[in-house]
């Protein structure tokens, strides 16, 4: 089965916006062994949509279309492929009186401009939207089916799930069974983990992919047909053994999940302290529900004085090594743990940039310490070369995986080859 995706609006296509949708989108798709083939961007101008409709047509067996089902003048997509279908738009009654009934029971006046959107192309097939005023809507046209999308991410979620994978999976009965494993890393680059697995032999059936979402480099490893399944353990068996420390976690799309699902009700408690990340290891630690069950508190002491009067660091310690310390950050791990006695306490503090830095302690230098109940464990380390945001972010995963090898009881502290460490 080819699927193909064409995404609709102008404010995608000059940049106004990201189009998560379509990230989203390629990757449940890959995650069920379905590779997108082809992905074009269209804007609101009717022509251009016409002709996108048709032209893909002939090359794809499915199409998603993604937005212009709004009610409002530039949303175009059921008119266009009306016009590309050659055939008149009509009503569609059951829509209709859904819409009606929608804005009724949510006590709100209806525009008339709304009754827009039960006008779909004659030979469409409805498709419902329970979370949303806009209707899809599949048509047949050349050899592909258009399968027609709203923009709103949280509806468009529902209708792909609940809806498109449904369909695809009876249209296109799968010609052999599918399995993906996904492995998490850190510290390398895209390129040098290619390098690591270039002479590893994969079985017929077996194949690698790579994913960049700094801070992590995501490895897929795509499993097709039974006996490829079979063997889809050992493969990643292999791959780990390759790549060593590299490898953060299995089948998580980011560290802090990995950490939310090794704490949540483990009995284990943690408390953070953060200077340069600005709350960033806490916040991400939040988004999972359920995080309270072992989080005690996230602390941003971004000014040497809350160092000193929330965390308890000695001013003397300031004074002697600077707030980018390996003493400062021990101290501050330290001081977030004792207060409520917690079993972890991670701690950051650095140079994010753009300025900032000196000649011994330039932009993207960052000290991090993780304090247990028995020990306390830091190292200083220099992300060369990144943006403000990217070297946040990749304290916080650096930091993560150092509580992640302890509650492991692994050695905290690793190298990164793409992370300079500098020693104490």
């Amino acid at each position: 089965m080819k699927l193909e995706m064409i995404c609709t609006g102008e404010e995608v296509l000059s940049g106004q916006i990201i189009d998560t949708n379509a990230a989203w989108v390629a990757n449940t798709m890959m995650e069920l062994g379905i590779e997108m083939q082809h992905r074009i961007t269209v804007g609101d101008r009717l022509d251009d949509l016409v002709q996108a409709f048709i032209d893909r047509s002939h090359h794809a067996d499915v199409i998603i279309i993604n937005g212009g089902l709004g009610p409002t003048s530039d949303d175009m997509s059921a008119e266009a492929m009306a016009l590309a279908k050659g055939e008149p738009l009509v009503e569609n009654v059951e829509w209709r009186e859904k819409l009606i009934e929608w804005f009724s029971r949510n006590n709100r006046v209806m525009a008339k401009s709304n009754l827009k959107q039960a006008w779909l192309p004659e030979s469409a097939v409805m498709i419902d939207n329970p979370v949303g005023t806009a209707c899809g809507f599949r048509v047949k046209l050349n050899k592909a089916w258009l399968f027609f999308t709203p923009g709103v991410p949280f509806e468009l979620k529902h209708m792909i799930t609940e809806q498109f994978i449904p369909f695809i999976k009876a249209e296109f009965k799968a010609s052999e069974n599918t399995a993906l494993k996904k492995l998490l890393t850190i510290g390398h680059g895209e390129s040098s983990l290619a390098d690591s697995l270039a002479d590893l032999t994969l079985p017929d059936g077996v194949t690698l992919g790579y994913r960049s979402s700094m801070p992590h480099i995501e490895i897929k490893i795509f499993a097709r047909g039974d006996e490829a399944i079979r063997q889809l353990s050992s493969v990643t068996q292999e791959v780990k053994a390759i790549l060593g420390t590299a490898v953060v976690a299995d089948d998580k799309p980011t560290l802090a999940a990995e950490i939310h699902q090794r704490l949540y009700q483990s009995g284990f408690s943690l408390s953070v302290a953060e200077s340069c990340t600005g709350g960033l290891v806490t916040s991400q630690l939040i988004d999972f529900a359920g995080s309270s069950s072992y989080l005690h508190h996230g602390l941003v002491t971004y000014s040497n004085e809350s160092k000193v009067k929330v965390l308890g660091v000695n001013p003397q310690v300031l004074d002697d090594h600077g707030a980018v310390s390996i003493q400062t950050v021990e101290a501050m791990a330290k001081g977030a743990r004792e207060i409520l006695d917690s079993d972890y306490a991670l701690s950051t503090s650095g140079i994010a940039g753009p300025d900032g830095g000196s000649g011994e302690k330039p932009v993207g230098t960052v000290a991090i310490a993780l304090a247990t109940k028995n020990a306390v464990y830091s190292q200083m380390i220099k992300v060369s070369s990144r943006s403000r945001s990217l070297v946040r972010s990749l304290s916080a995963a650096v930091a993560y995986d150092m509580l992640r090898r302890a509650l492991l009881d692994e050695a905290i502290i690793v190298d990164y080859p793409s992370i300079k460490r500098f020693d104490k």
